[in-house]
């Protein structure tokens, strides 16, 4: 299939609040791709179905590396370095897999009864402080932090400073490019100082095994490599967790499905794959996936160098993949959603954040069953997750 239309302006779906926009529900009828505009950098290919989306994150003849040599299109005027997420194999590889081994089900587990009790300690200083307080300063936020903080083992009172550098890195409009580019070189700084210090002084943390590792690696990471790695597990590591947490509440409210968990406990873990299935954490599709030769996808020919963007929101609410896909279930058999991507990037950190989520899940709605919204909540613009940046909350 070929087309001559002219792209359309993307992305689609308001910065306010979770829907998905109806025209993702429309191209998913349609034969092909389309194409579309971001506000910055050439058109790209909108890959919408479960099937295209999987099959373009997940095939070799598609990367990211060379979006570095290309006008990516993107939300935000300047270029950003894009660290492991601009790599491909072999060198994205060497990379992953020394952060790999401290992601794994079983690392996780471990850590499970730590996170349980830092979750009961914010949801007793939320209730001891009394009503109404803000969700995500109060719990989304400070919960992820922590245990990112004391995994990786960087100083939890620092924590303020991270929102900054994280708010920074996922801002599409909200910072100038120096702001965003001087937010990038403080934490890099940062990590950089706090290298040196575990290189001489090693802790039992995971930044202390990454500089192991890198010394015992006969393939060794540069320094500016593992400070690269350790910036994106604090910012993957807190962000996205933190934003969901309040999403969940907010869907669930919605929904009336909140005090259901709490009444059945058991059914959190597939509340949690459900609503990661089901709430389209970004406006749009970010990190296009470049052709490195002709590709056909969906019946639409995709040529060496031509961009695609993958609308995992789209992805995950095709009928054809999840019945009854615009609708909550938490029994969902085989809920195979790609929430945490797919593929070579497929996102590291998903056993730690699956946890965290049912933990926050399970301490809300077993210790506060009668949360409700006290006020609306005020919702993140200009950034490349959606979701409330305050959201006051009663019981």
């Amino acid at each position: 299939m070929t087309t001559t239309a002219e792209p359309l302006a993307y992305p689609f779906n308001d910065d306010e609040g979770l829907d998905l926009d109806p025209a993702y529900a429309k191209l998913r009828q349609t034969e092909g791709m389309i194409r579309v505009r971001l506000p910055f950098g050439e058109p790209a290919w909108l890959a919408t179905r479960y099937e295209d989306a999987r099959f373009v994150l997940g095939d070799r003849r598609f990367g990211r590396e060379m979006a570095a040599s290309k006008d990516e299109p993107r939300t935000y005027p300047a270029r950003r370095p894009a660290g492991i997420l601009g790599m491909d194999p072999p060198d994205h590889t060497r990379l992953r897999k020394l952060v790999a081994t401290a992601f794994t089900v079983r690392r996780v587990e471990a850590l499970r009864p730590r996170v349980a009790e830092i979750t009961a300690e914010l949801v007793e200083a939320m209730l001891a402080a009394g009503s109404p307080v803000d969700l995500v300063e109060e719990f989304a936020l400070p919960l992820p932090v922590q245990v990112i903080c004391e995994l990786l083992g960087v100083p939890v009172e620092d924590r303020v400073r991270f929102r900054v550098w994280s708010d920074a890195a996922l801002s599409t409009s909200s910072l100038t490019d120096d702001e965003q580019m001087r937010a990038h070189l403080e934490l890099s700084e940062y990590m950089a100082g706090l290298v040196a210090q575990r290189t001489a002084d090693p802790r039992e943390d995971l930044m202390s095994a990454l500089i192991a590792a890198r010394e015992a690696d006969t393939d060794r990471l540069t320094v500016e490599e593992l400070v690269m790695l350790c910036n994106a597990v604090l910012i993957a590591g807190h962000e996205t967790t933190a934003t969901q947490i309040p999403n969940f509440v907010h869907v669930l409210l919605a929904a009336g499905r909140f005090t259901e968990l709490g009444e059945h406990p058991e059914r959190i873990p597939g509340a949690v794959e459900e609503l990661l299935r089901f709430i389209p954490l970004g406006a749009g599709s970010a990190f296009p996936r470049y052709a490195s030769e002709d590709v056909e996808v969906g019946g639409q020919l995709v040529r060496a160098g031509e961009p695609v963007l993958v609308a995992i929101g789209s992805a995950n609410r095709d009928a054809t993949r999840f019945p009854d896909a615009e609708s909550l279930h938490f029994d969902r058999p085989q809920n195979s959603h790609m929430g945490f991507g797919h593929g070579a990037h497929h996102c590291l950190g998903a056993p730690l954040a699956r946890m965290e989520l049912q933990e926050a899940l399970r301490a809300l709605t077993s210790r506060m069953p009668g949360l409700r919204l006290a006020g609306e909540p005020e919702w993140k613009t200009a950034m490349l997750v959606r979701g409330p940046r305050t959201m006051p909350v009663t019981w």
